[in-house]
């Protein structure tokens, strides 16, 4: 079956990681991406280290399935190129600083005319309003400005930023679901629109109860590690041979994991009756766990919370997870393969549907692998002027 989106035409201007990220998501549904590079130099993503051959692991997990075509959007005969491309779109994405697509010549005001079908979607740090809108970001930037760093980590003077760009991830994902919403209003209204997100707006959004417990209380949440700040027992805990997580997340697992670990006198313990207590004895009590979880091995206490319902995991690294026979029973790893590097791994889909089927459809496309395809095929160029394109550095 084809993919959900099968019917739409994207055209990707957007490079490295937010707008890419979304884009790689459209494509696994179905839709049909063209990728816009620089001419000899393409995405800055694809310098990126490590490198698999002649080409970036970095830029092959986050671009596969894509088409590339090489266009110099500084010229004039580039600018006709994309403005001619945006006429067959169903949607644009773009991930320049706010101005920049204006100086091109091809703003959303200046597509809309042209295709008023057309969503166009603006990925950028600090969105197109607001007294920051025209400041360079980066994920680090925003992962600090946005509170995420100032909650993260083993203490307050060590403010830790995420292992991955979530602040990247999270606009590229809600990029996609604002273009998806666009796209079901387009089906009622007929018209286009533009969709506006911003990664700062984006990662003020997933602090979850962090917000909520400053608003209720007046305290600044800090870090606390593997903690959680409103649920107790929840928190990674030593064994004899390393460490677990255990989430004992309401009375009722509590009692069954006093018993679990024959500790029932805790039961009856007045520091610990309910959840709000044991929170509010939180440094005592996960001393007087870890004395007695240290006495037994990870897999032991493992084996023992399976048995009796108590929620627990592994602590694993990135080589164990990919052994994970969960992840691969859900297919999360696809192997696939690159003209120029070979076979290679990605994570797969995260969405199952039951009837139209979400795919990666190839590996990330080699560098204007598809100038011809696009340029020809849709546009309708000859390859005389084809050549003469190339010639002038335009493709």
């Amino acid at each position: 079956m084809p993919g959900p989106l099968a019917d739409v035409f994207v055209l990707d201007l957007s490079r490295v990681l937010a707008g890419p990220f979304c884009t790689m998501i459209l494509a696994d549904l179905g839709a049909e991406v063209v990728k816009v590079e620089r001419p000899g130099v393409g995405d800055d993503s694809r310098a990126f280290s490590p490198m698999k051959g002649p080409e970036s692991a970095y830029f092959m997990s986050i671009n596969r399935g894509k088409k590339s075509i090489t266009v110099n959007m500084k010229s004039p005969k580039g600018k006709d190129i994309i403005l001619n491309l945006a006429k067959h779109s169903d949607v644009v994405v773009e991930n320049f600083k706010p101005g920049v697509t204006k100086r091109l010549g091809l703003s959303y005001e200046t597509l809309r005319q042209i295709n008023p079908r057309l969503i166009y979607a603006s990925s950028t740090g600090y969105g197109q309003t607001g007294p920051l809108s025209e400041k360079a970001a980066y994920d680090l930037i925003i992962q600090g400005m946005s509170g995420m760093m100032s909650i993260t980590g083993q203490d307050e003077n060590h403010p830790t930023k995420v292992g991955s760009s979530i602040a990247d991830i999270f606009s590229g994902v809600f990029t996609c679901i604002g273009i998806l919403s666009a796209l079901r209003a387009r089906e009622r209204t007929g018209e286009g629109q533009m969709v506006d997100v911003a990664m700062l707006d984006c990662m003020f959004s997933v602090l979850e109860n962090a917000v909520a417990r400053y608003m209720a209380s007046g305290v600044v949440p800090g870090p606390i590690g593997n903690l959680h700040p409103s649920i107790a027992p929840f928190s990674s805990f030593n064994t004899s041979d390393g460490q677990i997580n255990i989430a004992v997340g309401n009375d009722s697992l509590w009692i069954k994991f006093c018993k679990a670990i024959g500790r029932e006198e805790l039961l009856s313990d007045e520091r610990y009756r309910s959840n709000d207590l044991r929170i509010r004895n939180l440094d005592s009590l996960m001393i007087t766990l870890n004395g007695s979880l240290m006495k037994r091995r990870s897999q032991d206490w493992l084996n023992l919370f399976e048995e009796t319902g108590i929620p627990a995991g592994k602590v694993d690294n990135i080589a164990e997870v990919l052994k994970n026979p969960q992840i691969i029973a859900r297919n999360m790893l696809v192997n696939l393969v690159h003209p120029t590097a070979g076979e290679h791994a990605v994570p797969g889909i995260p969405i199952k549907f039951s009837s139209t089927d979400a795919s990666i459809k190839r590996s990330s496309p080699l560098l204007g692998e598809h100038n011809k395809e696009i340029l020809v095929g849709l546009l309708g160029m000859s390859d005389n002027e084809l050549s003469e394109l190339e010639a002038e550095g335009v493709i």
